[in-house]
C-alpha cells in the first residue's frame, strides 16, 4: 500500500524478519547482503522514511548531514550504536534505537566460549589436530589455565554484563565490577564493586569488557592499565573493538604478562590486524556474539517494535536519541 512507511535495509535479515518488514512497509532489502558505500546508501535513503543500518553501516555526523529529510528514524539491528553519530542525528531531528536485552543470553555464551578457548588454548590445539601435527600425550602438553575459582572481573555490568557474571558464577569464580553506578544489591548478587578501572584491574584474573564504545572508552585498555592486571591474567572481549589498544594487547600477550586473550571483535573490523594472526595465545573470533537464530530474529523483531511504535505515533522503546 502506498501508504506504508519505505525503509532502507542495510543487510540480508532473517527470512522472518523480511517477511514481518515486506507485511508491514514497503522494504528496500539488501538480497546481496552486500556492505553498501556511504554515496549508495544514500541514494537508497531518497524517498525513504527509515533505515535499518547493522553496525556495518557507518553514519557519522557528514553521512547525517546528508541523509534526505524524508528520513525520520534510524532503527538500528544492533545494540551498540557507536556507528551512529547520535548528537548529529538528534541535531537533525532523526531518531535512534538500538536493539538491547535480546542479546545478552548469546553475547555471554560468547564471552564464556572467549574466556575457555583463551585459557584452555583452544586455538592452538584445534590448529594443531587440523594440521595433523599431533603426535602425543604428555604432562607437558598443550598446559593452560583452570579458571574455576578463579576472580573475574567485569567492566560495564549492564545487561549483558550481569548475564556473563551470572554464567561466570557456574565456575565457582569471583565477581569484580566496576560501573559508572553501583548496583543495588539484588543485582550485585555478591559481586564486588571497584569505584574505577584502575581500582578493578589488580582484582581480575580474568578481565572481561562489555562496556559500550564511546569516545571516553576508546582505548580504555592501554598499556598502562593493561600493566595492572595481575601477571598471567586473561582478557575477553565481546563489546567493541574500540575499547583496547591493540598495540598494547599484542605487546602483552608477546612477553607473558597476559597468558592470553579471548577476542570476537576489532578495531577496523573485517579487516584484522594480520600481527594477530601471528600471535599463538589469542582465541579469535569473527563477531559473532549474537549470532544465533534465535536472537538474530529477536534483533529484527525489536527493531521492527520501535518502528511500529514511532509511525504509530507512540515513543519506541529503545530510543536513544
Amino acid at each position: 500500500m502506498p501508504d506504508k512507511p519505505v525503509v532502507v535495509v542495510g543487510r540480508k535479515l532473517p527470512a522472518a524478519v523480511e517477511a514481518r518488514l515486506k507485511r508491514d512497509y514497503r522494504p528496500k532489502f539488501n538480497p546481496e547482503d552486500r556492505v553498501y558505500g556511504t554515496d549508495k546508501l544514500l541514494a537508497l535513503c531518497e524517498g525513504a522514511d527509515a533505515l535499518m543500518p547493522c553496525h556495518t553501516e557507518h553514519l557519522p555526523a557528514g553521512v547525517i548531514a546528508r541523509l534526505p529529510d524524508s528520513v525520520k528514524i534510524i532503527a538500528n539491528y544492533s545494540v551498540g550504536v557507536d556507528h551512529v553519530d547520535l548528537a548529529a542525528a538528534k541535531g537533525r531531528g532523526i531518531a535512534v534505537t538500538n536493539t538491547p536485552d535480546v542479546l545478552s543470553d548469546a553475547t555471554a555464551e560468547i564471552a564464556m566460549l572467549c574466556m575457555l578457548g583463551a585459557a584452555r588454548r583452544a586455538g592452538e590445539g584445534e590448529r594443531l589436530v587440523r594440521a595433523g601435527e599431533w603426535k602425543s600425550w604428555s604432562p607437558a602438553f598443550m598446559v593452560g589455565t583452570q579458571i574455576t575459582g578463579k576472580r573475574f572481573g567485569v567492566i560495564g555490568m549492564g545487561r549483558v554484563g550481569q548475564v556473563t557474571a551470572r554464567r561466570a558464577r557456574g565456575f565457582d569464580m569471583e565477581i569484580h565490577y566496576t560501573k559508572r553506578n553501583r548496583l543495588d544489591p539484588a543485582q550485585e548478587a555478591g559481586a564486588i564493586y571497584h569505584e574505577t578501572v584502575e581500582d578493578l584491574l589488580p582484582h581480575c584474573d580474568i578481565l572481561s569488557l562489555h562496556c559500550p564504545a564511546t569516545p571516553q572508552t576508546v582505548n580504555l585498555l592501554n598499556a598502562e592499565r593493561l600493566a595492572l592486571l595481575p601477571p598471567g591474567a586473561i582478557l575477553v572481549n565481546t563489546a567493541r573493538g574500540a575499547i583496547v589498544d591493540e598495540a598494547a594487547l599484542m605487546a602483552a600477550l608477546r612477553s607473558g604478562q597476559l597468558a592470553a586473550a579471548g577476542l570476537d571483535v576489532y578495531k577496523g573490523e573485517p579487516h584484522i590486524d594480520p600481527a594477530f594472526f601471528e600471535i599463538e595465545n589469542v582465541f579469535l573470533l569473527p563477531h559473532i556474539g549474537s549470532a544465533t537464530a534465535q536472537t538474530r530474529d529477536a534483533m529484527g523483531y525489536r527493531a521492527l517494535d520501535n518502528l511500529d511504535a514511532f509511525f504509530a505515533g507512540r515513543a519506541p522503546r529503545d530510543r536513544v536519541a
